[in-house]
């Protein structure tokens, strides 16, 4: 199952470098500064593969894979390896391939129901906020539930089926509703997004929905309540399922982690353990109970409700 996923990932990648190197490569010839970077035994597709297949392997540190695994077990696949200080040198060259292997090929659209949330990447431990010089000046202080913490955040969108609709990432004091950081998440989406407490806001309501977008959210204490279609009522009940996907890229993607040497490499890690994400071969989805389909009285995914009749009132 090892070689049959890195093969996979391979293949994909290397399908669409197959006509996004070239343009990269011009690219980075005109710039003078990464030129000495293009000349390697190795691959791009074979650098984008390993900096992927790294997340979720099972190995807590870059430089143990790397020794241990690759240059050991994967010497086979990868016949022209390099040595693990020549392969760190080579993994700047491949954050845009990333970014637009990601973008383009990875993500998926969503015209139905959507979820979005954000969680705190801290870059390193609040003690050592203060001596931290790697992120000085792209870092800032932010607050989730889980208190204050120094870093970025990254906010994603998901479909029903825990599939990836989009994705960006943030300084960690930035407002969840800026709509400069929701534009990018949401440029797949349309339909109905299912949001926390944390979104609700007048203007951003009006703006998503001049977008197609209608943004539906639980309500505050000190809010009056209001009338709210089952089905919306329900899936709020089940947006815990992003949360599971948010677990999911810290603990198995290992995307937050303090031992970055470098903003590069840092974002390179991010993308790549989102890509990775989307490799998994068994998503967390919403799975809906018979209950839940005698309370809807209809097939939720198919047939939509094209009345307020099924409305009920928000009791909280």
């Amino acid at each position: 199952m090892t070689k049959k996923m890195i093969t996979k990932i391979f293949c994909d990648i290397d399908d669409f470098m197959q006509g996004f190197e070239p343009m990269y490569k011009q690219k980075m010839i005109e710039d003078k500064t990464m030129k000495t970077k293009l000349h390697s035994k190795l691959s791009m597709s074979e650098i984008m593969t390993i900096v992927v297949y790294f997340h979720r392997s099972g190995y807590r540190t870059f430089k143990d894979f790397y020794i241990k695994y690759i240059l050991k077990s994967l010497k086979e696949a990868f016949p022209n390896i390099v040595s693990y200080n020549r392969f760190i040198e080579l993994i700047p060259t491949v954050f845009l391939p990333l970014v637009a292997f990601l973008k383009l090929k990875r993500l998926v659209k969503s015209d139905n129901i959507t979820f979005i949330d954000s969680t705190k990447i801290a870059i390193c431990k609040n003690k050592r906020i203060k001596v931290n010089r790697v992120f000085k000046g792209l870092a800032e202080r932010g607050k989730s539930t889980m208190g204050w913490f120094y870093g970025f955040k990254l906010h994603i969108a998901i479909n029903e089926k825990g599939e990836l609709v989009g994705a960006s990432i943030s300084k960690g004091n930035v407002d969840d509703r800026d709509v400069n950081v929701l534009d990018g998440v949401l440029e797949n989406a349309s339909g109905k997004l299912y949001a926390d407490k944390g979104y609700i806001s007048k203007k951003l309501f009006e703006y998503l929905y001049k977008q197609g977008i209608t943004l539906v959210t639980n309500v505050k204490k000190n809010m009056k309540n209001r009338l709210m279609l089952i089905m919306d009522k329900l899936l709020l009940r089940k947006r815990s399922v992003i949360e599971t996907v948010n677990d999911q890229l810290k603990n198995l993607c290992d995307i937050e982690h303090s031992r970055s040497r470098s903003p590069v490499n840092f974002m390179v890690n991010m993308i790549a353990g989102l890509i990775r994400y989307t490799y998994s071969e068994k998503l967390p989805s919403i799975n809906f109970s018979q209950k839940d389909i005698e309370i809807l009285g209809f097939p939720i995914f198919k047939t939509p409700l094209k009345s307020d009749e099924n409305s009920v009132s928000m009791q909280l």
